[in-house]
C-alpha cells in the first residue's frame, strides 16, 4: 500500500474519533476513502460503516457508486459478517436500485454457496467490479475454501478459524476378502 493510503488512513481514523464521526461534512473526505480503498485493494470496515450511517442520518447525501464500492469491498471480506452489516444499514428504497440490488444478489449468491450462479452472474455483470482491485481473488479465495470445508467437513468457529476435518474420526474400516482355493495352492506349492 501506498504511503499516501496509510496517510489517509491515519487522517480517516482520526475523524472517526468522537464527536466528528457523524459530522455530514467529512463525507466527501470518507468517500474518498472509499474510492481509496478500491483502487488500492484495501479495506477498512470502521470507515465504509461510519459512511453508511452518515447515509442513514443524512438521506439526501445518500451516493450509490459508492454504496455500491463499500458492498463490493465487504463481499471480498466473507466469510466475516461485513456485508451483512452494512446491507442492514442500507434504507430499503436504496436497495431496489440497479446496482445495489445487483450486489445484493451477488452476496446472496456467494453466502448460499451458490458458486456456479455467482460467477456467471458476475460475468454478466462485469461493470460491477469496474475500480475494484483484486475483487475476484478475494472471491476466489473464499469459493476455494467453502468447497474445500463442504467436501472434507471443515468447520470454523466464532474467531473464524478453520478446523480441518480429523483423519482418525473419519477413518472406515475395509473388509478384505481373499478366496483362496486351497486346492489349487496346495497344487502350485507341489509344482515348486
Amino acid at each position: 500500500m501506498s504511503t499516501s493510503f496509510e496517510q489517509m488512513r491515519a487522517n480517516v481514523g482520526k475523524l472517526l474519533r468522537g464527536i466528528d464521526r457523524y459530522n455530514p461534512e467529512n463525507l466527501p473526505t470518507l468517500e474518498r476513502y472509499v474510492e481509496t480503498q478500491a483502487k488500492e485493494n484495501a479495506y477498512d470496515l470502521e470507515a465504509n460503516l461510519a459512511v453508511l450511517k452518515l447515509y442513514q442520518f443524512n438521506p439526501a447525501y445518500f451516493q450509490t457508486p459508492v454504496t455500491s464500492q463499500i458492498l463490493l469491498k465487504a463481499l471480498t471480506n466473507l466469510p466475516h459478517t461485513d456485508f451483512t452489516l452494512c446491507k442492514c444499514m442500507i434504507d430499503q428504497t436504496h436497495q431496489e436500485e440497479r446496482p445495489i440490488r445487483q450486489i445484493l444478489y451477488l452476496g446472496n449468491l456467494l453466502e448460499t454457496c451458490h458458486f456456479q450462479s455467482f460467477w456467471t452472474s458476475l460475468e454478466e455483470n462485469r461493470e460491477l467490479i469496474d475500480g475494484i482491485t483484486g475483487f475476484e481473488d478475494s472471491v476466489r479465495k473464499y469459493t476455494q475454501v467453502k468447497v474445500w470445508m463442504n467436501k472434507y467437513g471443515w468447520t470454523e468457529n466464532e474467531e473464524g478459524q478453520i478446523f480441518i476435518f480429523n483423519q482418525e474420526e473419519s477413518v472406515k474400516p475395509k473388509n478384505i476378502v481373499e478366496k483362496i482355493d486351497f486346492e489349487s495352492e496346495c497344487c502350485r506349492s507341489d509344482k515348486r
